[in-house]
C-alpha cells in the first residue's frame, strides 16, 4: 500500500513555510514548488532494503521546512524500521497537518457571535478542522503520537515527545475556537508567527481563572457598569439627543482602559486616538476623562455649549454647534493601572472626527509621527496611535487601505497603529452581505500582513486580552494590528432612528438578549471571586456619581469654573492668536550675509557624487546666482530652497511630501540628487545647512500614489506643533480632487469647526500648459468659493490693525515672482497665528527667463527692491507696473497674477 501525504496551501495554508524561522541554508536549498508537493512513501520505508535511497531522497526534500520539523524528520531518516513504521510516519505527519489547520482556520469555528445567529461557521467550511479528513476517528483520541520538538503543550518548559490526540485537540480548541478567532498565519515573517503562536497557545494552557485576579476583575466590571449605565442614564435624561450609543458593544470601554495601562507599562507615554461616532461620548467620559457634567450640559442644549476662553483675549470665542459635542476632540493626561517598569499616567489626544467615515485615520498617523519627531522618539515606542472603526467603514472606505499602506514607508511610519473595529455587523441599515465581498470586514488588513483578532463582545475578559495582546504586538514589532470586536447595536444608527424598518427579526433577538454586564456579573458571581455585595456597591457608586454630575450640569456657576477645553492648550500652541486678536505683521526678509552663507551650502555637491549632467548644471547656475555681486536669476525652485534653508538655520522643522517631490514633477527642485553610477547613492543638500544637522529636521519624502491618505497624514502632522513648515505637493493640481474630503473636512473648516489651527501649505501645479485637461487646472475657483472672507466688508489695511487673513479660513495665492513665494513660505512661520496656504504653483514659469528674482528682493536692506517703505520686506500683495510712459489716458486697470502677467507684458 502507498501513503499519500498532500501538503497543500488549499487545506492548511503554507504548511511548509509556517512556524519557526528557517535557516539560511534551508532557505537557499528550497526547490521550486517545495511548499506544495506530494510525498509518496511505501509500506517498506525504513525496512533497510532497496527503498532506503528513495526514503532518503523524500526526507531530504523536507529540508526547507521549519527547523523544528526538520529536526524530527532528520531523526526519522536515521531511525530503524523497528522504531517507526510507515503508518506511524503517516499518522504523525497528519497530526501536524491538523495542528496547522487549527492555527490557520480555527477562527471559522470560534464562538464569535454574541447573538448566536451565525449557526456555526465551521460547517460551511468543508475540509477544515475535520478529524476524518486526516484519517482520525474518536477511537484515536487517547492514542499517543510522536511530535518531538515540533509542538509542545503550553506551560511545559520542554517539549514532550509523546502526546495524546485528546490533549492536543483540547489545547487547540481552547486556543483557536473559543471566544477569540485568530488570523495570523498569513504573516510572512516566521518570527512574528511564532511570537503570536506562543502567546495564543500558552494562554489556552492556563487554568481557568489564572488570567485575572479578583482586583482586576472588579476593575473591569466597574468599567463595564460605567459604560452600560452611562448609555441608559443618558437615554433616560436626554431621549431626543443623538449620542450614537455604544449599547451592545460596552466591552470596548474596559478593554481600552486595560490596553492603555498595558501600553504604559511597555513604555508608551502618549496615545493619539481617532474614533468614529459609535461609542465616542462613552469613551470620552469613561476613558478620556471628559467631565460628565460638561457632556450632560451639551446634551441638554442640543449641542450648543458655552464659548471657550482663549488666553490673552478679552472675549470668549470658538463656540461650536450641532453635533460638535459628539465629534469634538480632547487632550488630557489620565492615570493608568501601572505595573512593571512603565508609567503611571498617559497623555491622550483624541482627534476631532468628521462624519466622513475613516477620514481621521491618516490624520491620527500624521499627528503620531509628528509627536515622535518632536519628542525624539526615534524608536517609535513612546507615542502610539489607536483608531476605533466601524465595520462598514473599515471594509468600505478606500482611505483605510491607503493608510495601512503608509504604515511601513520610511517617511510615514508611526511604528504601527492599533485598530479596533466596533463590529455591529450592520452599517446604518446595510447588512454585511450587501456591504462587502469578503468574509470579514477586516480582511483588507491581511493584505498588508497585519494580524487580526476576532473576539466575542459578550466576553469582556477575552476582549481585554486581545486588546492587551495588540498593544504588546505593536510595541514588539512596530506594525499594525487589528482587533475585530464582534458585537451588536441595541438602538438604530442614532437614537432617533428606528432599526425595525429594515431589521425587525434582528431587533427582536437583541431585545431579548442580556447585556454584557449582566453576563459578566453572572460569570463572576459563579466563580466566587466576586460577591453580590461587590456588584451592588459598584452599581450604587456609579448611580450616585451620575446623579451628582447631572445636578452640576444644571449649575452655571459650576460650568463657568470648569469649562471643557476644546482649543489647543498644548504647550507648543501657547501664544497663538485667535481671529479676534490682532496679530503684529512681521517682516520675512533675511540678512544678505545669511543668504550668501546658506546659498553656497545648498548648492554644493560632494566631489565623490556623480550627478546627472543637467542637475549639475542647474546647481552651478544657482551657486553663481547667489554668489554674484548682483545676485540675479533666482528661479522658483531656488527661492523655495532658500526659504527652507533659512528656516532650518533658525531652528524650524521643514517637511515636504507628495508624489515625486524629491525631484519635482517638472524637474525644478532636485532636493535629492542621485549618483548616476552607483545605485542607491544620493545626497540631500538641505541636510547640511547647519553642522551635525538631524536629517529629519528637513524631511522630503516621495509619497505612495495616494492623495486622500497622504494629505490627511500631513494635516495631522501640521496640527502637532506650530513651529514647523509642513507642505504637501500634488503631482498635478487636478489630483487634489482625490483629497477633497480632507480639504473639506479638516482644512477649510479647521478653525471654525474643530477649533484647530494649521499652517499646512498645499502646492498645486496649475496652468493650461499642455498635457491635456486632466493635468491642467488646480480648480482655483473651488478654493475661492470655499474661502469665508466677507465680501461686504472692506478690510482694514493699516498694518497695526489688519486682521483680514486672521479672520479668513485660509489663504489662496497665485504667485508672480519667486521672491514672493519665498516670503509666502517664511510668512507661514513668522506670524502669531497659523492658516493653511493654498498655492497655485506655476508650471511653464518655473524656468521662464522673466520669472526670476534678484537676491535683493529677499533681504531687508533699505532701498533694495525687497524692502517697501510701507510694507517692509515681506510678501507683496501688489507688485506695481513701472511703465510710467503710458500713465496718461489709462481708462482700464487690469489686475493679474502668475503666468497671466507675462503674456500681458
Amino acid at each position: 500500500m502507498q501513503l499519500l501525504v498532500e501538503v497543500s496551501r488549499r487545506r492548511t495554508g503554507s504548511f511548509l513555510a509556517a512556524g519557526a524561522p528557517q535557516s539560511t541554508a534551508a532557505r537557499s536549498s528550497r526547490a521550486p514548488g517545495a511548499a506544495r508537493r506530494d510525498i509518496i512513501l511505501s509500506d517498506s520505508v525504513g525496512d533497510g532494503g532497496g527503498n532506503d535511497v528513495y526514503r532518503d531522497e523524500v526526507l531530504r526534500a523536507w529540508e526547507s521546512v521549519d527547523d523544528s520539523l526538520d529536526n524530527l524528520l532528520r531523526r526519522l531518516a536515521g531511525a530503524r524500521a523497528s522504531c517507526f513504521s510507515s503508518a506511524t510516519i503517516q499518522q504523525n505527519l497528519q497530526l501536524l497537518l491538523l495542528i496547522r489547520d487549527y492555527q490557520v482556520n480555527g477562527h471559522v469555528a470560534a464562538k464569535l457571535d454574541p447573538l448566536g445567529l451565525d449557526g456555526g461557521t465551521a460547517a460551511t467550511d468543508e475540509g477544515r478542522l475535520d478529524l476524518g479528513l486526516y484519517g482520525f476517528t474518536e477511537a484515536d483520541l487517547d492514542r499517543e503520537f510522536f511530535l518531538g520538538d515540533v509542538w509542545r503543550m503550553p506551560g511545559e518548559e520542554r517539549a514532550r515527545a509523546v502526546l495524546t490526540l485528546r490533549d492536543v485537540l483540547g489545547v487547540l480548541q481552547r486556543a483557536y475556537c473559543g471566544s477569540v478567532g485568530y488570523e495570523y498565519m498569513h504573516i510572512n515573517d516566521g518570527d512574528k508567527r511564532s511570537w503570536l503562536r506562543d502567546r495564543i497557545e500558552a494562554a489556552a494552557g492556563a487554568e481557568p481563572g489564572d488570567a485575572y485576579g479578583r482586583e482586576r476583575r472588579l476593575a473591569m466590571l466597574e468599567k463595564l457598569v460605567w459604560a452600560t449605565r452611562f448609555e441608559s442614564f443618558a437615554a433616560a435624561e436626554y431621549p431626543t439627543a443623538k449620542r450614537y450609543s455604544l449599547a451592545g458593544g460596552e466591552s470596548l470601554i474596559p478593554a481600552m482602559e486595560e490596553m492603555f495601562s498595558r501600553a504604559a507599562s511597555l513604555g508608551v507615554e502618549s496615545v493619539v486616538v481617532g474614533m468614529a461616532h459609535r461609542g465616542r461620548l462613552n469613551f470620552m467620559v469613561n476613558v478620556a476623562g471628559v467631565p460628565l457634567s460638561q457632556v450632560f450640559r451639551e446634551l441638554s442644549t442640543g449641542g450648543l455649549f458655552m464659548p471657550v476662553e482663549v488666553e490673552g483675549s478679552e472675549e470668549e470665542t470658538y463656540a461650536g454647534t450641532g453635533e460638535f459635542y459628539v465629534l469634538a476632540g480632547a487632550s488630557r493626561d489620565r492615570p493608568t493601572r501601572g505595573g512593571g517598569a512603565g508609567r503611571s499616567s498617559l497623555h491622550l489626544s483624541v482627534l476631532a472626527n468628521p462624519s466622513h467615515l475613516e477620514s481621521v485615520l491618516p490624520v491620527v498617523a500624521g499627528k503620531t509621527r509628528a509627536k515622535q519627531f518632536y519628542s525624539g522618539d526615534g524608536g517609535r515606542t513612546r507615542n502610539m496611535a489607536v483608531v476605533v472603526h466601524g465595520d462598514g467603514g473599515f471594509s468600505g472606505q478606500g482611505v483605510v487601505y491607503e493608510t495601512l499602506n503608509l504604515g511601513a514607508l520610511p517617511g510615514y511610519t508611526a511604528g504601527g497603529t492599533v485598530h479596533i473595529v466596533v463590529n455591529n455587523r450592520i452599517a446604518f441599515t446595510t447588512e454585511p452581505g450587501a456591504g462587502r465581498s469578503s468574509r470579514y470586514c477586516t480582511d483588507v488588513a491581511k493584505g498588508l500582513g497585519a494580524p487580526v483578532f476576532h473576539v466575542n463582545g459578550d466576553d469582556p475578559e477575552a476582549v481585554v486580552h486581545v486588546c492587551e495582546l495588540a498593544a504588546e504586538w505593536r510595541q514588539a514589532f512596530h506594525s499594525d494590528v487589528v482587533v475585530d470586536l464582534i458585537c451588536y447595536r441595541r438602538a438604530g444608527h442614532n437614537e432617533l432612528d428606528d432599526p425595525t424598518f429594515t431589521q425587525p427579526v434582528l431587533c427582536e433577538v437583541i431585545k431579548k438578549h442580556p447585556s454584557s454586564v449582566e453576563i459578566y456579573e453572572k460569570k463572576l458571581l459563579g466563580t466566587g471571586q466576586v460577591t453580590s455585595e461587590d456588584v451592588q456597591m459598584i452599581h450604587g457608586r456609579v448611580d450616585r456619581i451620575l446623579n451628582e454630575e447631572l445636578a452640576k450640569s444644571k449649575s452655571d456657576e459650576h460650568l463657568m469654573a470648569n469649562k471643557r477645553d476644546y482649543h489647543w492648550l498644548s504647550a507648543q500652541w501657547a501664544g497663538m492668536k485667535s481671529p479676534d486678536q490682532v496679530s503684529r505683521v512681521r517682516d520675512t526678509g533675511v540678512k544678505p550675509d545669511v543668504l550668501r552663507r546658506v546659498g553656497p551650502a545648498i548648492t554644493a555637491l560632494p566631489e565623490s557624487l556623480k550627478p546627472h549632467r543637467a542637475v549639475k548644471e542647474m546647481f552651478e547656475q544657482r551657486r553663481r546666482a547667489v554668489t554674484a555681486e548682483r545676485g540675479e536669476g533666482i528661479d522658483w525652485g531656488f527661492a523655495e530652497a532658500l526659504a527652507f534653508a533659512t528656516l532650518l538655520l533658525e531652528g524650524y522643522h521643514v517637511r515636504l511630501s507628495g508624489q515625486d517631490v524629491q525631484r519635482g514633477t517638472f524637474c525644478h527642485r532636485h532636493a535629492v540628487v542621485h549618483d548616476q553610477e552607483t545605485r542607491g547613492e544620493s545626497y540631500c543638500p538641505l541636510h547640511h545647512v547647519v553642522p551635525d544637522q538631524n536629517p529629519e529636521q528637513f524631511t522630503v519624502c516621495n509619497s505612495l500614489l495616494s492623495e486622500y491618505a497622504a494629505l490627511g497624514f500631513e494635516i495631522g502632522y501640521s496640527m502637532e506643533n506650530p513651529n514647523s513648515l509642513v507642505l504637501w505637493e500634488a503631482q498635478f493640481g487636478d489630483f487634489a480632487n482625490l483629497a477633497q474630503v480632507m480639504i473639506d473636512q479638516f482644512l477649510s473648516c479647521a478653525e471654525a469647526k474643530w477649533l484647530r489651527q494649521s499652517g499646512l501649505v498645499l502646492l498645486l501645479p496649475h496652468g493650461y500648459d499642455g498635457l491635456g485637461p486632466e493635468h491642467s487646472s488646480a480648480y482655483l475657483e473651488r478654493f475661492l468659493q470655499m474661502s469665508d472672507d466677507n465680501p461686504f466688508v472692506i478690510p482694514e489695511m493699516e498694518p497695526t490693525l489688519c486682521k483680514q487673513i486672521q479672520e479668513c479660513n485660509w489663504q489662496v495665492v497665485n504667485l508672480t515672482t519667486p521672491a514672493n513665494y519665498f516670503h509666502a513660505l517664511r510668512r507661514q512661520i513668522h506670524r502669531e497665528f497659523r492658516k493653511p496656504l493654498i498655492v497655485m504653483a506655476p508650471k511653464n514659469l518655473l524656468r521662464h527667463k522673466d520669472f526670476r528674482s534678484s537676491l535683493s528682493e529677499f533681504d531687508e536692506i533699505q532701498d533694495h527692491p525687497g524692502l517697501d517703505d510701507e510694507e517692509g520686506s515681506r510678501f507683496k500683495r501688489l507688485i506695481p507696473d513701472h511703465h510710467k510712459q503710458v500713465e496718461k489716458g489709462i481708462n482700464r486697470f487690469i489686475l493679474c497674477s502668475g503666468q497671466v502677467s507675462r503674456p500681458v507684458d
